[in-house]
């Protein structure tokens, strides 16, 4: 049973892999219900460390966006600086590493706000939101096709950043929230 609710989860009667990718693999479940109904159902399964998102504010107004190719819908968007975790990594650390690769900035605080999923109804993937101040510069060397465009946006004003077009990534979306909300409850 899961911990939030008293009815059973489904069983699982087969699983198979399909048609092997990089940073995923597509898997098939046969389950069974509770209540007898049986169902096929198929889900990403992320191969992968997960990942780790961050809210980087170079000072307690602004935060730090950058622009990159998305080929999910071959354009370009703006996001926070984002990436997967490597081995032996904590959030954190990977957190100031993408920081670095990205927008050529560390950070000296960092501090981890929660998990996100994406689409947790047919895909395993999880993001931890890290919020990061009291940045300084440097620059790794990073994965990316191109430089990447750093932008700067005001905290204050996120509800005209998630009207544009060009900003529509939940996760960026969320964590910025999360993490305004937090500052304006906490002070910190």
């Amino acid at each position: 049973m899961n911990a939030e609710s008293n009815r059973p989860l489904p069983l699982i009667h087969a699983r198979r892999e399909r048609q092997p990718a990089d940073l995923f693999k597509v898997e098939q479940l046969d389950l069974e219900f509770s209540n007898g109904e049986c169902r096929t159902y198929e889900r990403l399964i992320s191969r992968g460390l997960g990942g780790v998102i961050v809210v980087a504010m170079p000072d307690p107004d602004h935060v730090l966006l950058i622009r990159e190719y998305a080929c999910g819908f071959h354009r370009y968007e703006l996001c926070l600086p984002k990436g997967r975790l490597e081995s032996g990594e904590s959030s954190v650390e990977g957190a100031n590493r993408e920081l670095q690769e990205e927008c050529g900035f560390g950070a000296r605080s960092l501090i981890s706000l929660g998990l996100l999923t994406m689409a947790p109804g047919y895909m395993t993937h999880a993001t931890q939101v890290v919020l990061a101040r009291d940045l300084y510069p440097s620059r790794l060397p990073g994965d990316e096709p191109e430089q990447l465009e750093v932008l700067t946006w005001p905290m204050d004003d996120l509800v005209s950043l998630i009207q544009r077009e060009d900003c529509s990534e939940g996760r960026s979306i969320a964590a910025l929230y999360m993490a305004r909300d937090l500052i304006e409850r906490d002070q910190v």
